[in-house]
């Protein structure tokens, strides 16, 4: 545990839980004074199960102890929040290690992206003509309510309202983010969304697929922002 003066002097912070037994990362966190302990105590105290207390109680188990690491230190909490970010952008590229349950604070505008990924966020081809009977799902509230938590498909695959009378017709759901067309599925059924108190509501949700490479192609990355009409505040749409 840190002493008071240590703490004080750290500000916020960066820092990495490591697995001794293979030395590798498996959550990168950011925060002040103790909160680089609190995941350890949390895994002795609760019986909570994630993959991260999992972790650390296979290491308890196995006689080993977690070890922590800080990555930088004397941050302000914004700087903290893109440091932690880059890391965990970087290692959920490059493996699947990592135990984090919420991707990077902002990872979807600034995240790990390829130079044409790049280029088509403040450069897009405008999407002239859909080729396909598609639905172009706007997941801007779906995906920022979950502060970037959940995966592109699963902020796109459901719960909307839709006639039944489409469903046989719709072979793609396009999902667009702010303009751009980010997702691309293909969609094998649909269900009907159960709500919290088992009743079946008027929404609907999709069972789907990553669209084949070829098509893809025709839709990924291209921009839908020249036909914004102002004031729609429908998040389906089923033509350009």
């Amino acid at each position: 545990m840190f002493d008071p003066i240590t703490a004080q002097q750290l500000k916020f912070y960066v820092y990495a839980l490591i697995d001794p037994r293979t030395n590798e990362p498996f959550y990168i966190g950011k925060g002040k004074d103790n909160r680089v302990y609190e995941h350890v105590k949390s895994a002795i105290k609760s019986d909570k199960a994630s993959d991260k207390l999992d972790r650390i109680r296979e290491i308890r188990d196995s006689g080993h102890k977690v070890k922590h690491i800080v990555v930088r230190h004397g941050l302000t909490e914004d700087e903290s929040f893109k440091i932690e970010s880059s890391l965990i952008d970087f290692m959920n590229y490059f493996s699947s290690s990592l135990t984090n349950e919420v991707f990077g604070h902002g990872t979807f505008q600034f995240g790990m992206k390829t130079a044409n990924e790049i280029i088509g966020d403040y450069n897009a081809e405008p999407l002239k003509k859909l080729h396909h009977h598609v639905i172009i799902i706007n997941i801007n509230k779906t995906y920022e309510r979950a502060k970037g938590g959940v995966s592109i498909y699963a902020a796109t695959h459901e719960s909307w309202v839709i006639s039944q009378k489409r469903h046989k017709q719709l072979e793609y759901a396009l999902s667009e983010y702010k303009g751009i067309i980010v997702g691309v599925y293909k969609i094998n059924e649909w269900y009907p969304v159960v709500t919290d108190e088992n009743k079946v509501s008027k929404r609907w949700g999709f069972h789907g697929e990553e669209a084949p490479a070829d098509i893809k192609k025709i839709y990924i990355n291209k921009s839908v922002k020249h036909t914004k009409k102002r004031g729609a505040a429908n998040p389906i749409k089923y033509k350009l």
